[in-house]
């Protein structure tokens, strides 16, 4: 595998993206492979003529594209029609009635990516983006550090693009995760470290090899895959914002960019300006976020990662100070729970919407309840929680604290026995509950 980079032709050219900016000095760059201000060390983002945005997009135009992410190409940073599209996004926005109904709420969705196409998580939004801009940098290798949805989306992704690749994973990470990496045959490196022992082995490769890292040297492009979240859930809504959106927060990334969707689509007159609540959610075991939001800091202290929530156990969050200013400035939260909390709420969420979600949903859903319990969310409010990973992936999280099948015989005289402990059963559980 070398690192080659060639010249990419492209079939069409009309990006609406210039140029890259430093969100801290405003210092501006070429729209290149890098991601870090050279004056300031302060993060790089992609910059759009909205106004061009605006004289080529409307509602029609959106509704007429395609059932996936690029309907919404004007605002994603690439400039050819050559971008990488799997059927990624589009995922379903539900009305959650009976997990509503058992939390006091009146209206509750859940934008559920546990399904999104390739690999069942919102990385494959991200990804997607990535390398179809690692693509027109002339890019033929593609990396990631991750602690296991980014994995699978970015072996998966560039297998279709036959672009080569390597992934590098913590060595604990579950094995549903790895499993659905190496399928893709990637080279797969297995660290003995954490997630940000990883991500900074990965900065070193990066230089030394130029390839294309999608979270790290082509991450002001890979993040903002995640505002197509926002774009959707406001076109499902009828074109209108929520009143209240929770999400789970890991490097806080996703957090900002759902939040720069809704206001670039405001911007360009997609939908009515409104300020949406943004509520964010951690697991205890790695909540350097939370810790900062609740001590009303405007730093975050790096933590060491403890927690079943290993997909979003980043213990120095490099999006983290973005995410305080948002959900501050929303007169939003960000709280965290426990592992119990969470194994309890993925079953929570499974037994009443019949969705599986792996230990970040848990996360959010158990967030959701914490916040509605303080009166933090209010009945009435349009409230949006997203779902962003597939349970498939962590089923080690709740083995052991899910029922068992009822072994019986073929024998209708042996099923109708288990049947009855089964009523009883379920007959002692619920007078529990309700003393």
């Amino acid at each position: 595998m070398t690192p080659a980079i060639h010249t990419h032709s492209p079939i069409h050219t009309d990006g609406t993206f210039s140029h890259l900016q430093c969100k801290e000095c405003g210092a501006t760059y070429e729209a290149k492979a890098m991601h870090v201000c050279e004056l300031c060390f302060g993060p790089l983002e992609v910059a759009y003529d909205y106004g061009a945005i605006a004289a080529r997009v409307s509602r029609q135009t959106i509704e007429a594209g395609p059932h996936s992410i690029w309907r919404y190409r004007e605002f994603l940073p690439v400039q050819t029609d050559n971008y990488i599209d799997m059927g990624t996004g589009m995922t379903p926005l539900l009305k959650a009635n009976r997990l509503a109904r058992r939390l006091g709420l009146k209206a509750l969705y859940i934008k559920n990516d546990a399904v999104n196409m390739p690999t069942l998580s919102f990385k494959d939004r991200v990804v997607s983006v990535a390398l179809s801009r690692a693509r027109e940098l002339g890019f033929d290798t593609v990396a990631c550090a991750s602690t296991g949805n980014l994995a699978n989306s970015t072996a998966a992704i560039a297998a279709h693009a036959g672009l080569d690749c390597c992934v590098f994973i913590p060595a604990d990470l579950e094995a549903g995760k790895v499993l659905g990496t190496v399928v893709y045959a990637p080279k797969v490196f297995a660290v003995q470290g954490n997630y940000d022992q990883v991500n900074r082995l990965c900065s070193e490769v990066a230089n030394t090899h130029g390839w294309g890292f999608v979270n790290i040297n082509l991450r002001p492009y890979y993040s903002e895959g995640s505002k197509t979240l926002g774009y959707e859930v406001a076109e499902q809504l009828g074109w209108q914002l929520p009143d209240h959106v929770v999400a789970p927060l890991a490097s806080g990334s996703l957090f900002t960019k759902i939040y720069k969707g809704f206001q670039e689509f405001i911007k360009v007159g997609l939908v009515d300006e409104k300020l949406v609540r943004f509520s964010g959610a951690q697991a205890e075991g790695c909540s350097p976020i939370a810790q900062a939001f609740r001590e009303g800091r405007d730093f975050v202290s790096p933590v060491k990662p403890s927690t079943i929530a290993k997909s979003i156990a980043i213990g120095n969050p490099a999006d983290g100070v973005y995410a305080l200013d948002i959900a501050r400035k929303t007169d939003g939260t960000i709280e965290s729970v426990t592992d119990a909390e969470i194994i309890d709420a993925m079953k929570l969420l499974a037994e009443t919407e019949g969705i599986f979600t792996e230990t970040a949903g848990g996360t959010t859903i158990a967030v959701l309840k914490k916040l509605v319990e303080a009166g933090k969310i209010r009945p009435d409010e349009v409230t949006v929680v997203y779902i962003t990973g597939n349970g498939l992936k962590t089923q080690e999280a709740v083995q052991g604290y899910v029922g068992e099948p009822l072994h019986i015989e073929a024998k209708l005289d042996s099923f109708e026995r288990a049947y009855e402990r089964s009523q009883t059963l379920e007959r002692l559980e619920w007078q529990t509950v309700v003393v």
